[in-house]
């Protein structure tokens, strides 16, 4: 198997764990405070960060080395961030809206592209980005009397992780992968444990069983993300990233009983097809 292909595969099977995580969140955040369902899937998660790290040459050392430690831990605290706002989208909205919602996040990668990393945006971009908020709009309604202030909340989140994306690329200049991902995994663990101790709350046994798969899925769909990347370009797999909000939708529709709306499926296919078309720019102008 190519390496294109393999990365390509192993996008589609990261995206569909990542589903499945999200409806895992989605039922625990319903019955406990979301910090504290995140507070725990850090730990797990801030857990396999320093194994994995223990296991490249140079070790923590190595891994916890950057020249923009403030720049890293940014990042860290703003991903675990936006992970908070995105569960409580799920609790508030479903999985299916939310994610149709959220699926705008790499219009607004393209629309901040230029004042945080200096890239160029052309016209074709430009209007693919206007085009993709149109669909934004046929989600929200916000004419139809009956926009949700709620569904501020994915879109909030999506802001929120395209600027992650783009720190992410902004240290990346400078910082491997392996620092990146140590970063976002010990800093995150630490700020939400901060604020989310107080919130906990005593759990079932049951639901401990749903958090440990909240927990493996988490630290699964990250390992098999970074596969992807090392075997395939981005340009290549990142297309195949909104099979997220197939499988999400499917998740929601089937497990949680979520409708699919019209104008949330038409509002999502337009988003998805402006996301594809600025991927395409910008491997057009690599």
């Amino acid at each position: 198997m190519t390496g294109d292909r393999l990365g390509i595969w192993l996008m589609v099977v990261t995206t569909f764990i990542f589903a499945v995580q999200d409806g895992f969140s989605r039922h625990l955040a319903g019955e406990y405070n979301v910090l504290m369902v995140v507070m725990i899937r850090y730990w797990f998660f801030a857990a396999f960060v320093i194994a994995v790290a223990t296991r490249k040459a140079g070790g923590l050392r190595a891994a916890a080395a950057t020249s923009q430690p403030w720049v890293q831990a940014f990042r860290g605290v703003l991903l675990v961030a936006e992970i908070c706002v995105m569960v409580a989208g799920f609790v508030l909205l479903g999985l299916v809206e939310s994610h149709a919602i959220f699926a705008a996040y790499p219009l607004l990668v393209a629309m901040l592209s230029g004042p945080v990393l200096g890239e160029s945006v052309g016209w074709r971009r430009w209007a693919a980005i206007g085009v993709g908020f149109v669909g934004v709009l046929v989600i929200l309604q916000p004419g139809a009397g009956v926009f949700s202030p709620a569904a501020l909340v994915p879109l909030t989140a999506a802001l929120m992780f395209a600027l992650y994306g783009l720190l992410t690329r902004y240290v990346a200049r400078r910082d491997t992968t392996a620092t990146s991902f140590f970063w976002t995994g010990t800093v995150g663990a630490i700020a939400v444990t901060l604020v989310g101790i107080w919130f906990w709350e005593p759990m079932t046994l049951g639901d401990w069983g749903w958090m440990t798969a909240l927990c493996v899925s988490g630290a699964t769909g990250h390992w098999l993300l970074i596969r992807c990347y090392e075997v395939a370009e981005a340009s290549v797999v990142q297309p195949f990233a909104y099979l997220q909000l197939v499988f999400a939708s499917l998740i929601g529709v089937t497990i949680f009983g979520e409708a699919l709306e019209t104008h949330v499926v038409l509002g999502a296919a337009i988003v998805m097809a402006a996301g594809l078309f600025t991927l395409w720019r910008a491997r057009v102008a690599d």
